[in-house]
């Protein structure tokens, strides 16, 4: 019995976890106050300067609406359709964002691009081949990463609507027409602007696909133009210029995603029953929803699967600088995802308790990795080679671009595992080390699993912050491929980019497996 009031003791140390976030806010605010410390005043923008920025702001507008637009009639269909296959192929629209933008981009070569199957039967018909290259080309390769985002988000909101709403629409005898106006339609009030705010903040620091598929004069974003400063002019202030006009867009378009993924009141709680829809049972309309799904697994599957064909027959045959850029990668993507693994349950820990510290791990979103890798370079140039820090550098800061979708994995079930055990393991004396390890960690094996497959993953496809720091001998697989398209080797580059694609997704298979394994 206990005679006077005693202290709680908390039930994990948060001061590992804070330690953490503290390294995270210092490395991305660290580097883009170097950044800001070299840009000279906005004014000494050139003209093509703002042409980057018009360039970058436009063509991630235009991808975001067309994404959003193409992914409303795609989830409208999947929520109200049920056929087999179905669960696999909502499975399926989160393969592009684990694809490596460089092995994606070589898929729409294959179909796009002036010798590929949509240009060959355009000119059957006499029709002109759709230009990949520049604007054309950005545009829909950010559609193709993004459809599938806004598909899952959009369809998601379909998903929040309790069954008893589409019940009760049956019972007043509610058509199509008023089911969409009713029930349709203040839910996509409600999740639209957040979805075309979040694929717009991507596609403004999209490097990779602007690297491949743009980069003429009329085509350079923001990015590849820091990128061009660097590489070509080794113009550091210049690119350190450029760079916080980035971290401005970036930062801006962060917060208008989060304003509007805010929204509006839902629909209230129902009771988990099956959604059955008793609207939009014509022909017509069975027909439509039809060719929306057909459309969108066309436009996504068949460029990955044009780069397996191409890819397997080159696979037996691929140079040994394949091999070893291949054995770098894996490095960098091991690296990244033990840093990844460490920083994301450290702060999952801590932000049971201060929930502050989550807005830490998601200051990656708003900061562009290229302009750290900026940072860091200025940093690291007068005191030593960057190319000798280059897998360094790229490992850790995958592994923080990586942290934001870790923790919104993470930290639900850091929460739901303290709030279940949390007070009988300190009813039983249980010492903090012994309730992770026999506790917290068994219990969120899946999504950390998850967590570290994904960053994994990520790191394994990045054509990012190595393109600042790479030399000719330590090149990566994804700037590996680049090199050898721009050599003009598509068959060692399509076998490659397969190769790529296998470890990638083996990666991030064998973590997720692992996960639910041992969870």
């Amino acid at each position: 019995m206990a005679y006077r009031a005693q202290q709680i003791k908390p039930l994990i140390n948060p001061w590992v976890g804070l330690g953490a976030a503290a390294l995270v806010a210092a490395l991305i605010l660290g580097t883009l106050s170097v950044v800001a410390s070299y840009a000279p005043e906005a004014g000494q923008l050139g003209p093509s300067d703002w042409a980057a920025v018009r360039f970058t702001v436009s063509q991630a507008l235009l991808s975001a609406a067309l994404s959003v637009l193409f992914a409303i009639p795609v989830a409208k269909a999947l929520s109200r359709r049920q056929f087999l296959g179905r669960s696999l192929l909502i499975t399926l629209l989160g393969a592009p964002f684990l694809l490596p933008v460089i092995v994606a981009v070589m898929g729409l070569l294959a179909v796009f691009g002036r010798s590929g199957w949509v240009s060959q039967l355009l000119e059957v018909f006499g029709l002109p081949a759709i230009p990949i290259y520049g604007f054309h080309g950005v545009v829909i390769a950010h559609v193709f990463f993004n459809l599938p985002l806004a598909t899952r988000i959009i369809l998601q909101g379909w998903s929040s609507i309790p069954a008893e709403r589409f019940r009760l629409a049956a019972q007043l005898g509610f058509s199509s027409r008023d089911v969409a106006r009713y029930l349709e339609y203040p839910m996509l009030k409600r999740t639209v602007p957040g979805a075309f705010a979040i694929v717009f903040a991507i596609c403004l620091s999209s490097f990779a696909v602007s690297l491949t598929l743009g980069g003429g004069p009329r085509a350079t974003t923001v990015e590849l133009a820091i990128y061009q400063a660097f590489r070509f002019d080794f113009d550091l202030s210049k690119a350190a210029m450029l760079a916080s006009v980035q971290l401005v867009m970036a930062g801006s378009a962060a917060l208008f995603a989060l304003w509007a993924s805010q929204g509006q009141a839902g629909f209230g709680k129902g009771l988990d029953r099956v959604v059955l829809r008793w609207d939009g049972q014509t022909r017509v309309a069975q027909l439509g929803d039809f060719i929306a799904i057909l459309c969108a697994a066309l436009f996504l599957l068949v460029p990955m699967g044009a780069v397996g064909i191409r890819g397997i027959t080159a696979l037996p045959d691929l140079p040994l600088s394949v091999w070893s850029s291949s054995w770098i990668s894996l490095k960098i993507a091991f690296t990244s995802a033990a840093l990844a693994f460490l920083l994301s349950i450290s702060i999952a820990l801590s932000a049971v308790r201060f929930a502050w510290v989550e807005s830490i791990g998601l200051l990656a979103i708003a900061a562009s990795p290229l302009v750290i890798g900026t940072g860091l370079f200025i940093m690291i140039f007068p005191i030593a080679s960057p190319q000798d820090w280059g897998t360094v550098v790229t490992a850790c800061v995958n592994a923080v671009m990586a942290l934001p979708f870790a923790l919104r994995v993470l930290i639900p079930a850091v929460q739901d595992v303290i709030e279940s055990y949390g007070k009988l393991s300190q009813i039983l004396g249980m010492s903090q080390s012994t309730m992770l390890r026999l506790i917290v960690l068994p219990r969120v094996c899946a999504p950390l699993g998850f967590a570290i497959g994904l960053a994994a993953a990520l790191s394994m496809g990045d054509l990012g912050v190595i393109a600042l720091f790479a030399s000719t001998e330590d090149a990566t697989l994804p700037l590996q491929i680049y090199r050898l398209m721009g050599a003009y080797r598509m068959d060692d580059a399509a076998g490659a980019a397969l190769l790529l694609a296998l470890l990638s997704f083996g990666l991030f298979w064998i973590c997720d497996m692992w996960g639910r394994k041992n969870a």
